[in-house]
């Protein structure tokens, strides 16, 4: 059986092509090194639970060409303003109530404004209470700002790099590479953990994803959540028309994420709606142990909530509390 030392020191990273040389591994092979990997660093039964709100949608003014939210763009997505607390409390407590033990609140903004950030310290508070994990995306951060989130109680800060450097100017031109480093450094620095992944499907080449993974993996630390998304193809957006990605190529970068990340969550996220229960089963066999699970939910229980419990208890998976 063909298999690739993943030892590393705290002095050496992982280089692009020693990414894309695990790539190529035979897929069962892969398979298995990263179910090695996993079993030795997690529990090979529980999946981490985490719940998605958007609080507020639409309006970005980022150039993302694979984003429904940006401004630029012609889609169905309407912009709105920034959600009330209370409805930010109750859609937490759904969450809690239907198995998610983290709570992440993202804003279709290019950085929060101070009077932005007000309010959203105080849903972090409020959702911290429930003791529910806290995690929020809001874009780029200044200088001070992830202190003030840090002491509100945040637990997570995401922030995708969504690609590799290389590819990266072709997806998006209204923020730098550099900028989207900057603030993961901010908030490592403020003490918070990071939520940091990306995007495949992008049109972007093996090489390319395996560019991504060698970023996050050479992370000082790694990120503890790693969410790899699927492109969601919407209407309106420049990508829209993007050939599919192959399933064990998704799988394989799944795969690959656990060998390199090993005590990072790799979280299964956009993209899962289009997703057999196949693949997702052998996702989870290729290291995946996090879920966004009920991204829909508000006040009650929905088809996709019922379809996560009913393909966990099919597969023996269990919620890591």
């Amino acid at each position: 059986m063909d298999t690739i030392a993943v030892s590393r020191t705290k002095q050496e990273k992982w280089t692009t092509k020693q990414v894309q040389a695990l790539f190529e591994l035979p897929f069962m092979d892969l398979l298995y090194q990263a179910q090695q990997v996993h079993r030795e660093h997690h529990h090979p039964h529980k999946v981490q639970l985490s719940s998605l709100l958007s609080i507020k949608t639409g309006g970005c003014p980022e150039d993302c060409k694979y984003c429904p939210q940006s401004a630029r763009y012609n889609t169905d997505v309407e912009r709105e303003r920034l959600l009330a607390i209370q409805e930010v409390v109750k859609s937490a407590q759904a969450a809690k109530d239907n198995g998610a033990s983290r709570f992440c609140m993202g804003a279709a903004w290019r950085g929060p404004k101070e009077h932005q950030l007000e309010d959203v310290m105080e849903m972090i508070r409020q959702v911290k209470a429930m003791g529910l994990e806290t995690c929020v995306t809001l874009g780029m951060l200044k200088e001070g700002q992830a202190e003030k989130l840090k002491e509100a109680g945040l637990d997570y800060y995401n922030h995708n790099l969504d690609t590799s450097p290389e590819f990266y100017g072709e997806i998006i031109t209204t923020r730098t590479y550099q900028d989207r480093l900057d603030t993961l450094e901010r908030v490592r620095n403020a003490g918070i953990k990071v939520c940091c992944g990306g995007i495949v499907g992008l049109g972007e080449s093996r090489a390319q994803r395996a560019g991504l993974l060698s970023q996050l993996a050479n992370l000082n630390p790694p990120p503890e959540s790693v969410p790899i998304n699927q492109l969601v193809k919407v209407a309106g957006t420049p990508l829209a028309e993007t050939e599919d990605l192959d399933e064990f190529e998704f799988i394989r970068t799944i795969a690959v994420a656990r060998i390199i990340m090993p005590k990072s969550n790799v979280r299964l996220s956009a993209g899962r709606e289009q997703m057999s229960d196949g693949t997702q089963a052998l996702c989870f066999l290729a290291g995946a142990n996090s879920i966004f699970y009920g991204e829909e939910l508000l006040t009650t229980a929905n088809p996709r909530v019922e379809a996560d419990k009913n393909l966990m208890s099919r597969l023996d998976l269990i919620p890591n509390l």
